[in-house]
């Protein structure tokens, strides 16, 4: 009996092809299979911190990852429960509890950079310098709590005025943060503070809410109020902008320099969000 040499071949083809993609398949549910480390971390109905809350998951639990929108996955848990987590937490190994806090985006922009030094201090000390001291140590802040933050520079760049709204629109942002330090038309003649909103409703909440953890700060609280700032004007989302002191007073200045105040700015923009987010969500 002959043996059909085409037909072998066409055989061996067919087995060799399947195998690579039954390999592929594997290998691809291998890689999206992946164990949570945290405990508490709730499954959504959606890809957003908004959506209706479903289950939790806790430290452990392997889920297997369907697909990805917004930075939140929707996997399978428990054998054949469907939901939404966080992109940002599945990974992550350091954050022992999930919390509210842990499941936003937050859009940290540190003003002015590059170019643009900002206004500048009695000794001509840039404004730039330090917006970018204060954010940073804001988004370790939120960082350690489990939160995605998103700078529109972590660097001494130039960063368009006009484009840093869009940050919070292209990275699915659920709040913008903007830091700024004030400066008045003569040197020393104004001092403190002050929390700006643009939109009523949730920024103005927003603003609240951080305004209302600053009583520790060493310098006058000027208050809250309306601001027309293009960066939270066009902000689709809760959006504030923060004046931290008067940068061409030198009392002021002695504080904005100062590495513990910049911390305790930092803490308390962390404790204002953990507020806002629990009482919103």
């Amino acid at each position: 009996m002959k043996i059909n040499i085409k037909n072998k071949r066409g055989f061996t083809f067919t087995l060799i092809v399947t195998s690579i993609t039954l390999l592929i398949l594997i290998i691809l549910l291998l890689r999206n299979n992946v164990m949570i480390h945290c405990n508490n971390l709730q499954v959504k109905s959606g890809p957003n911190i908004s959506y209706q809350t479903t289950g939790k998951i806790n430290a452990g639990t392997r889920v297997q990852i369907l697909n990805r929108q917004d930075n939140w996955d929707r996997v399978v848990y428990d054998h054949s429960k469907i939901g939404w987590i966080p992109d940002w937490l599945v990974n992550n190994k350091t954050l022992k509890e999930a919390t509210n806090l842990s499941e936003i985006t937050v859009v940290l922009d540190p003003g002015h950079g590059g170019s643009d030094s900002g206004a500048l201090s009695t000794g001509n000390n840039m404004e730039k310098t330090y917006t970018l001291q204060v954010a940073k140590k804001a988004a370790k802040q939120l960082q350690e709590k489990g939160a995605n933050v998103i700078m529109t520079r972590d660097s001494d760049k130039t960063v368009s005025l006009f484009s840093r709204p869009s940050f919070s629109t292209d990275n699915n942002a659920n709040l913008f943060i903007s830091f700024h330090f004030d400066s008045s038309p003569e040197n020393n003649t104004a001092s403190g503070f002050t929390s700006y909103y643009y939109h009523k409703g949730l920024s103005l909440k927003l603003a609240t809410d951080i305004n209302r953890q600053m009583e520790n700060i060493p310098i006058d609280n000027r208050g809250i109020e309306f601001g027309n700032f293009l960066v939270i004007r066009d902000v689709k989302v809760p959006s504030i902008l923060l004046e931290m002191g008067y940068i061409n007073d030198d009392d002021d200045f002695k504080h904005i320099e100062n590495q513990q105040y910049q911390e305790t700015v930092a803490q308390d923009v962390e404790n204002g969000v953990n507020n806002y987010i629990n009482s919103t969500y």
